[in-house]
């Protein structure tokens, strides 16, 4: 009988490239993530692991083997959500990963919501991007992933892991109420010459800004680039930047600041993304359920002046 946990750590072997970091991910030492895959070679009687240079990759047979695992642990999540489904008020605990953004804006909420309505029900939080959080879920360290897709960039398929839409949420110009900045331009290319907040510019949000920028004719001159909104908003109410950020967190963060709607009223979208065998979960459904009443619950969004193009 082949050990379900070393088969596990092979298919992370093969999604991850080294040993290296299966041990970081799963939370072990590379001397017992190799020690582990040489019994599963032993078990199984078949080279799994060949040397290259000083690295290692799967041989044609444990990349067959991989396969299998991963027919096998779907069938094991969709026995177990069966097993759940029977027991819907058993307590469990849901592993979310999800950005600053949603974390501050629609976390509070939700949790709320699952307290009156689920409280055998455990909520943890982590703050995650997107694709990290992606690797994790498939590992089985996350049970669900909120994500987002920007206009013109849609979310690729991810075999084995089930998306359902959340809400979709604006992308506005950020602009303080005081100084030379304060003025609304007639046209998005004139803000050549400001400066800029963004989001890290290999993020999704900081690539599309970039991308919106390069269509209007300019580089952005960036004077500040982090991925906090809170920090990009607070620049910006003190008259130092302008800034793109989600009208999600505009009630808590933008005070201060004057929102003004894009060309084309651009919106990022909101999804929810869990393993496919998982979906049925009772306690998956809640916090999906959860979360998209919190999104409804929103308040509405400020109005937001118009760029003419």
């Amino acid at each position: 009988m082949l050990n379900l946990q070393r088969l596990r750590l092979l298919r992370e072997l093969h999604r991850r490239g080294t040993m290296a970091e299966v041990a970081r991910a799963l939370a072990y030492t590379p001397s017992t993530v190799s020690q582990q895959l040489a019994l599963l070679e032993r078990e199984t009687g078949t080279a799994l692991l060949e040397r290259v240079g000083r690295r290692v990759r799967l041989t044609d047979a444990a990349i067959a083997l991989v396969e299998h695992t991963e027919a096998v642990l779907a069938r094991l999540e969709l026995a177990e959500s069966d097993l759940q489904a029977a027991r819907p008020d058993a307590p469990a605990t849901i592993r979310v990963a999800a950005f600053p953004t949603v974390l501050a804006s629609l976390a509070p909420t939700a949790l709320t919501l699952l307290a009156e309505r689920h409280p055998q029900l455990r909520v943890e939080l982590h703050d995650r991007e997107v694709e990290e959080a992606y690797d994790e879920l498939r590992a089985h360290a996350f049970d669900l992933v909120v994500g987002e897709s920007y206009p013109g960039a849609p979310e690729p398929p991810h075999p084995g892991i089930e998306l359902a839409p959340l809400r979709p949420d604006a992308l506005r110009l950020v602009l303080p109420l005081e100084g030379p900045l304060r003025r609304v331009p007639g046209e998005f290319a004139e803000l050549a010459e400001a400066p800029w907040a963004f989001d890290t510019r290999t993020s999704r949000m900081g690539v599309w800004a970039l991308g919106r920028c390069r269509a209007a004719g300019f580089e952005p001159r960036i004077l500040v680039e982090t991925p906090e909104p809170l920090l990009q908003a607070h620049l910006v109410r003190s008259g130092h930047v302008v800034a793109i950020i989600a009208e999600l967190i505009a009630a808590p963060l933008l005070e201060g600041t004057r929102l003004v709607e894009l060309p084309g009223d651009p919106h990022r979208l909101l999804f929810t993304a869990v393993r496919a065998g998982s979906a049925g979960r009772p306690a998956i459904r809640a916090v999906r359920e959860a979360l998209a009443d919190a999104a409804r619950m929103q308040a509405p969004p400020r109005p937001a002046d118009r760029l003419a193009r």
